[in-house]
């Protein structure tokens, strides 16, 4: 089963693309980090018990009052496992640049990616156990957490001018004051660095088919159009004829994707040591 990582930056169309990739005429089953981020901090889990006891007692409005109507009236929630986390209060806890924010940021990852990675595995196992040929991973911070190993293409959606994705994001979320916009985009990796790292997966093969950039900078007729290119292409890549040995044949399956984590890990590390640390760690 192929396994085509999807990421870009905050406002720049990644979940366009995603809707679009999981519709009709492709229909690829689509693994989305962000819901598996939401379920991971349900009330009641573990998650949403750690993010409490972390954060809780230095933010007041950690969780939602009472009165919310996601409370339904009731202090302990609606199911009786704790008010849902007021995500806004938490968001402005972690976005930023400052000292504090990176590190309050860091303890958050700390918390979320593992669960995350988690249900991830869960997802994949069972659409590879139902024969698909290929599956859509969700990832924003694909680079940053290292996951970009474990996926057999990339496919970044990114665009080519800031001052469009700083616009597309108070269009998106006129609550956000543009402090807030600001520091949501500059709490992520510049998206066109994501470009690069994107096309280095390449590793200078023009049609190696390990890397995608999608430039969103236009309508989304304009990303339809990108995106049917690239599918093409991923699709002469992958036979069904290979999606169906790989699927009767584990160890084979097995020896293949080792050795596609293998390489990839070395593209990234050789990439991460021309281009420096700050790609390698999430902030």
């Amino acid at each position: 089963m192929l396994v085509i990582g999807l990421t870009g930056s905050i406002a720049t169309g990644k979940s366009t693309c995603s809707q679009i990739l999981s519709s009709p005429p492709y229909s690829l089953p689509l693994v989305d980090a962000d819901l598996l981020a939401r379920k991971a901090v349900e009330p009641g889990t573990w998650g949403y018990r750690r993010i409490v006891a972390t954060f809780g007692p230095t933010t007041p409005e950690l969780l939602l009052p009472a009165s919310d109507p996601q409370c339904g009236g009731k202090e302990n929630g609606p199911n009786g496992k704790g008010r849902p986390l007021n995500r806004p209060m938490l968001g402005r806890r972690v976005f930023g640049n400052t000292e504090e924010r990176i590190h309050d940021r860091k303890k958050l990852n700390a918390i979320v990616h593992p669960a995350v990675r988690l249900l991830m595995a869960r997802a994949m196992l069972y659409y590879y156990l139902r024969g698909h040929w290929a599956v859509l991973v969700d990832v924003p911070l694909l680079f940053e957490s290292g996951l970009d190993i474990f996926c057999s293409t990339v496919i970044v959606v990114a665009v080519s001018d800031p001052l469009i994705q700083m616009q597309r994001l108070q269009d998106r979320d006129p609550h956000l004051s543009f402090e807030d916009a600001e520091n949501r985009v500059k709490s992520q990796v510049d998206v066109r660095e994501k470009a690069v790292r994107c096309e280095r997966r390449n590793n200078g093969k023009k049609d190696a088919g390990k890397g995608y950039v999608l430039y969103n900078d236009g309508s989304k007729d304009d990303l339809k159009i990108q995106i049917a290119d690239v599918m093409g292409k991923i699709r002469s890549k992958s036979p069904r004829w290979w999606s169906l040995l790989l699927l009767v044949c584990p160890p084979l399956m097995a020896t293949v994707a080792s050795w596609e984590v293998f390489w990839n890990w070395y593209v990234r590390r050789k990439t991460i040591k021309a281009r420096g640390e700050e790609m390698a760690k999430p902030k």
